[in-house]
């Protein structure tokens, strides 16, 4: 019997029409967990370098997280995984809600999709019975629309439905696939598109079998109380009103100048009435008492679901207010649109426009006030119409397509990717490689157990660190305490601050976890719900997998070398590494290239940032180091290799 999953995986050849169930590998889970880690390993084997992300053979793996659907509070969260049209690298996307949850009470751990469909269609996953239904009746239609459709059509309204809208369908590089519960899995949308799938929908009534259960229940009852009481967790960006932190030291509006000093007490207030006045309660995820999403009411637009930075992204972008965000909001989340890319691109275009690049006869129509300007270009890139069709392949892509010197407004892409915009003065270095070194799309989805500033005096640091209980080792309070100016830390700290930061994200991502109750809340301090030191007991309670805190960090490290494999054998190298120019104010070229040949030292990669092979064996990675090898990537070994 398997504990805390399923042990069976669902295989769809949408090609062929195909549907099986295989059982998986208890090995696998032992080395690799499950979520984003075993999606990384299932990446490896099947997807070789030469398959196109639009190809029928590059795979989209839905997966749900080790620890979903047991009495773990905040482990709901489902890994989106594919190769990426826009970047070419691995696209690596968490979404929310109850669909994983969902999915596992069906008894599968992954849907794994091959292949394309010959029209339009959806899955349907009812415990046993799956099947590939026709969805060409739901062309054109919205994401919550779509999954409104299916279950009615289905006559359950408990169905947990994952849909494209039509920025999906027509292949936009910043499409999402949107949950119904109002999470969202960022920019892997055009490749489930190009698929022709238009939904998922899951319903599970099976139970999921518990190593240790009444143990695992001892533990997660109190767990459920202390997040609900801490304010130490939750999604704030999302249900705060003082967003100070934001709105002056980010430029939404890509590459222009930071609105620094724009936020005061007169717009806290001005803007908190707005939230009052359309937002219509706070809801959760599955088996999670915080209330991370609002749900809003705005006037012409049908309800829906937000969270995180979609509170932000559209009114910074446009330097409107929040009644903007509200409003457009309405509309991109139907299309099925990032709501953390698409404000950029679209900001982008309109600096083109202002400076002569794009003109009249590009955007025909377009409107003389910005928010009318917003609103025309979503249209455009949705439905990739006249300079929408550029547009929609992102910033990077779309500044080379347009030319004329639009490259030089490209201040905000790593790897391809737009990234958040801040515009600070002094760099700081550990967050320089974490987004440098990157390779989850974005620092979100890489920062936060560490602070991004220094606190002011040594009374208060050591206030901070006094409770700090997510820490793996003392020597990261050390340096908090000895940390004064943002710029000045130590090499040594800052690569192994961001390899803890890495450490977290990659842990939650495979278990499910929430980085709002884990990986994300640990820069605040105090006591938060998740963290090195917990994590290995629970794993343990809910699938009897003996594990503790090395065990966790050797698994893992075996995950982001997988990762970073994976990108390095689709030709990703050090010259990809490098934060957009304008994130701080002050630079130093040889300082950061010191820094970055540290890490990659500190990592066990070569100068290009490439895994040698002894780290490769080390942790069972054989597989990579020979097939790097085969491949010149790496030089021919002498000798026994290292296990």
């Amino acid at each position: 019997m398997r504990y805390g999953e399923t042990g069976v995986n669902l295989e769809i050849d949408l090609s062929r029409g195909s549907i099986e169930r295989e059982e998986t590998d208890p090995r696998l889970t032992e080395l690799h967990l499950g979520g984003q880690g075993t999606a990384a390993k299932i990446l490896w084997d099947r997807v070789p370098p030469e398959v196109e992300p639009f190809s029928p053979d590059n795979l989209l793996i839905f997966s749900t997280g080790l620890l979903d659907g047991t009495p773990v509070p905040g482990a709901n969260r489902t890994a989106v995984n594919t190769f990426s049209p826009q970047t070419n690298l691995q696209a690596h996307s968490m979404m929310g809600g109850f669909f994983g949850p969902e999915l596992k009470h069906a008894g599968y751990d992954k849907v794994i999709i091959r292949g394309k469909a010959p029209d339009l269609v959806y899955l349907w996953i009812n415990n046993d019975k799956v099947e590939i239904r026709d969805a060409t009746h739901l062309r054109g239609k919205g994401c919550h629309e779509t999954a409104a459709a299916i279950q009615q059509e289905l006559k359950d309204d408990r169905i947990q439905v994952a849909a494209i809208g039509p920025a999906g369908e027509n292949r936009v590089y910043m499409a999402s696939i949107d949950h119904s519960s109002g999470s969202a899995a960022r920019m892997v949308g055009p490749v489930m598109g190009d698929k022709r799938l238009k939904a998922i929908a899951v319903r599970g009534t099976k139970d999921i079998n518990i190593a240790r259960p009444s143990e695992l229940f001892e533990i997660c009852l109190p767990l459920i109380k202390e997040i609900n009481e801490s304010p130490f967790v939750g999604d704030w960006m999302a249900v705060d009103d003082n967003d100070s932190f934001h709105h002056d030291n980010f430029a939404w509006g890509h590459a222009r100048v930071r609105r620094q000093g724009y936020w005061n007490k007169k717009i806290e207030k001005r803007f908190a009435a707005i939230k009052r006045r359309y937002v219509d309660r706070q809801t959760g995820c599955y088996n999670c008492p915080k209330k991370c999403h609002l749900v809003v009411s705005y006037p012409g637009r049908q309800r829906y679901f937000f969270k995180c930075y979609a509170k932000d992204t559209y009114h910074m972008a446009a330097f409107q207010e929040l009644d903007f965000s509200y409003d457009i909001l309405g509309v991109t989340q139907e299309y099925g649109l990032d709501s953390y890319s698409t404000p950029q691109v679209i900001a982008f275009a309109l600096e083109l426009y202002e400076a002569g690049i794009l003109t009249d006869k590009d955007l025909p129509g377009m409107p003389s006030d910005v928010r009318g300007r917003f609103f025309y270009l979503v249209e455009k890139i949705v439905h990739r119409e006249g300079i929408g069709d550029i547009l929609a392949n992102g910033v990077y892509a779309a500044a080379r397509q347009i030319g004329k010197g639009a490259e030089e407004y490209d201040h905000n892409t790593t790897k391809k990717f737009e990234q958040v915009p801040i515009k600070l003065g002094k760099l700081n270095p550990p967050y320089f490689l974490m987004i440098a070194t990157g390779e989850k799309m974005a620092i979100t989805q890489i920062e936060g157990s560490f602070p991004q500033d220094p606190l002011p005096t040594m009374e208060e640091r050591e206030k901070f660190v006094r409770d700090w209980v997510a820490v793996p080792d003392d020597k990261f309070k050390q340096y908090f305490l000895e940390w004064e100016k943002r710029d000045v830390i130590s090499n040594e700290a800052s690569c192994a601050i961001s390899d803890w930061n890495e450490a977290m994200h990659y842990i939650d991502d495979s278990v499910g976890l929430c980085g709002f109750l884990s990986s994300f809340r640990g820069q605040f301090g105090g006591r938060i719900a998740y963290h090195i030191h917990n994590i290995p007991h629970l794993i343990s309670l809910a699938t009897g997998m003996e594990l503790d805190e090395a065990g966790l960090w050797e698994t893992f490290r075996r995950n982001r070398n997988l990762v970073r494999a994976l990108n390095v054998r689709r030709g990703m190298r050090r010259k990809d590494e490098a934060p957009p120019a304008d994130h701080w104010a002050v630079r130093d070229n040889e300082f950061e290239q010191k820094l970055l040949d540290d890490y990659y030292e500190f990592k066990g990669w070569n100068k290009d940032g490439i895994p040698t092979r002894e780290t490769l064996d080390k942790l069972g990675l054989d597989y990579v180091s020979d097939d790097f090898e085969q491949r010149g990537i790496l030089p021919k070994s002498e000798g026994v290799t290292t296990k």
